[in-house]
C-alpha cells in the first residue's frame, strides 16, 4: 500500500511541475517581512522554552515538594501543562487566521504570550503567597500554550504562500531557525547568569531575569508584525467552525500522519531542552557547563534548519524528512552511552550538537511538507492542529516522562531509548506521506 491510498481520504495534491501558478502569486515576501514573521516567533519560543532551562530553580520556588526529584517533577509537569492548551490555540487561532487572515492572528499570539510571560516573571514564590503561587504559574503556562498553539500555523502558512518560486523550503526554515536563535539567546543568558550569580542568587531571583528581558522586546515584535503582507486572498468566506470541520472531515489522513510525524520532532526537541536538567541532576556537571549545552543546541538548530530548508528545495521534502530521523534513531543510544560513561564539557556539547542538528533538519522538512499538502483555505488550521496536537501529546509529556523514568530506573539511557521509539513511529508516518515540493500552494 503506498502513501496515496491509505485510508478513506487519499492525499491528492495539486501539482504544477513548472510552479507557474505559484510564481504568479500576488504576494511576494521581502527579507524584512520574513524577519518580522520570525522575530515574533523567536520571542514566543524564547519565552516558552526559557522555563525549561530554569526548571530546577522554578521548581524550588513554586513547588516545595520533598525528595531529590519531587520539586523538579512538579516543575516539569507544569511545563507540560502549557502543551495541553496548544490544540485549543491551534483550533481557535488557526481558524481565525484562515478566516480573518494571517497577520491579525500573528499579532494576537504575541499579545497573549506577553501576558503569560509577565505573570511568570512577577509571581512571588510559594513561601510568600502559598498555594496561589503554583496556581498562577499553571495559568500562565496554559496561556502561553494557547498562544504557541496558534502561532506556528499562521506564520508558516504566510511564509509558504509568499515565498519566491523554488524557495518555499528555505523561507519556511526560518521558523525553526528562529527557534534556534531563541534557544541560543537563552543559552547565553543562562551561562552568563550562572557565572555571574551564586546558586543562592539564581534560586532566589536570577531565574526571573530572562523573562523580564523578553518583555522589553514585545513592543518591537508587535510593531514589526504590523508590516507583514497578507497572503490569504479568500479570507472571510467561511466561519471558524466550518473551517475546523473541513480539516477533520476532508483532511484527517494528513492530520493523523502529520501528528505521528511530529512525534519524534517534539520528543527530540524536548530532550534537547532537557539536557540542562539532565547534566545537572544526572551527570552532576556544574550549572555553567550545563547551560553551555543550550547555546550549542541553539546554534546548531539555527544553522541546520537553514541547511535542511535548502536541501528540501533541492532534493525534495521526503528525503530530508527521513534520512536525519534514521540517523538519529541509529546514533542516539551510542551517543548517550558515551555521555553517561564520560560526562564532560566535550561529550555534553557533542551529543547536544548532533541531536540538535538532526532534529532541526527533519523538523524543518516536516514543517514544510505538511502545510503544502493542505489547501490554502484550511492550511493555517490544519498545520496548527498537527503541530499543537503532536507537541502536546509527545513534546508536552517528554520532560515529565524522562524525569520519571530516570527516577524510577536510575538508568541514564532512558532519554535515548525514548527518542528511538518515537523516531521509529515518525519514520513510518513520513513514509506514508507523498512528496509535496511541486504542489501549488495558492490553491
Amino acid at each position: 500500500m503506498n502513501a496515496t491510498t491509505l485510508g478513506s481520504n487519499p492525499v491528492q495534491p495539486i501539482i504544477r511541475p513548472n510552479d507557474a501558478a505559484h510564481d504568479a502569486a500576488p504576494s511576494r515576501i521581502s527579507r524584512k517581512a520574513v524577519a518580522a514573521a520570525v522575530a515574533g516567533n523567536a520571542l514566543e519560543f524564547y519565552d516558552f522554552v526559557i522555563y525549561a532551562y530554569f526548571a530546577v530553580y522554578i521548581g524550588k520556588t513554586f513547588f516545595p515538594v520533598s525528595g531529590e526529584f519531587g520539586s523538579l517533577l512538579a516543575a516539569v509537569a507544569t511545563f507540560g501543562v502549557g502543551f495541553f492548551t496548544r490544540p485549543l490555540g491551534g483550533v481557535l487561532i488557526g481558524a481565525f487566521a484562515d478566516k480573518a487572515g494571517r497577520k491579525p492572528a500573528m499579532i494576537l499570539t504575541v499579545a497573549l504570550i506577553t501576558v503569560g510571560t509577565l505573570g511568570l516573571a512577577a509571581t512571588p514564590g510559594y513561601a510568600s503567597i502559598g498555594i496561589a503561587a503554583p496556581i498562577i504559574v499553571v495559568f500562565c503556562r496554559l496561556l502561553q500554550g494557547l498562544a504557541l498553539g496558534g502561532e506556528v500555523g499562521p506564520a508558516t502558512a504566510l511564509l509558504i504562500e509568499a515565498a519566491p518560486k523554488g524557495k518555499r523550503g528555505f523561507y519556511s526554515s526560518w521558523q525553526i531557525a528562529s527557534q534556534g536563535l531563541a534557544v541560543a539567546v537563552g543559552g547565553c543568558l543562562g551561562v552568563g547568569l550562572s557565572l555571574a550569580l551564586s546558586p543562592e542568587q539564581l534560586a532566589s531571583w536570577g531565574w526571573r531575569v530572562p523573562f523580564l528581558l523578553s518583555l522589553a522586546l514585545v513592543p518591537i515584535a508587535l510593531y514589526i508584525r504590523r508590516s507583514l503582507p497578507e497572503t490569504h486572498d479568500h479570507a472571510h468566506e467561511r466561519s471558524g467552525t466550518a473551517i475546523v470541520g473541513a480539516v477533520f472531515r476532508e483532511h484527517r489522513r494528513i492530520l493523523l500522519l502529520g501528528v505521528l510525524a511530529t512525534a519524534s520532532t517534539a520528543v527530540a526537541s524536548q530532550v534537547g531542552n532537557y539536557m540542562v536538567t539532565y547534566a545537572v541532576q544526572v551527570l552532576k556537571l556544574p550549572a555553567a557547563v550545563a547551560q553551555g549545552s543550550v547555546l550549542m543546541g541553539g546554534l546548531m538548530t539555527f544553522v541546520f534548519a537553514l541547511v535542511g530548508g535548502a536541501l528540501c528545495d533541492r532534493h525534495g521534502r521526503r528525503i530530508v524528512n527521513m534520512l536525519p530521523r534514521l540517523a538519529l534513531l541509529v546514533l542516539i543510544v551510542p551517543l548517550f552511552m558515551w555521555l553517561a560513561g564520560a560526562p564532560s564539557v566535550a561529550t555534553l556539547l557533542t551529543v547536544t550538537a548532533v541531536l540538535a542538528s538532526l532534529t532541526a533538519m527533519f523538523g524543518t522538512a516536516g514543517l514544510v511538507q505538511v502545510p503544502e499538502l493542505l489547501p490554502m483555505a484550511v492550511r493555517s488550521t490544519g498545520l496548527s492542529l498537527v503541530y499543537a496536537i503532536g507537541t502536546s501529546i509527545f513534546g508536552g509529556t517528554t520532560q515529565f516522562v524522562v524525569t520519571w523514568l530516570l527516577a524510577l530506573t536510575k538508568n541514564p539511557m532512558a532519554p535515548a531509548w525514548y527518542v528511538v521509539v518515537m523516531s521509529a513511529i515518525s519514520l513510518w508516518a513520513m513514509w506514508m506521506l507523498p512528496e509535496s515540493r511541486d504542489v501549488d500552494v495558492r490553491q
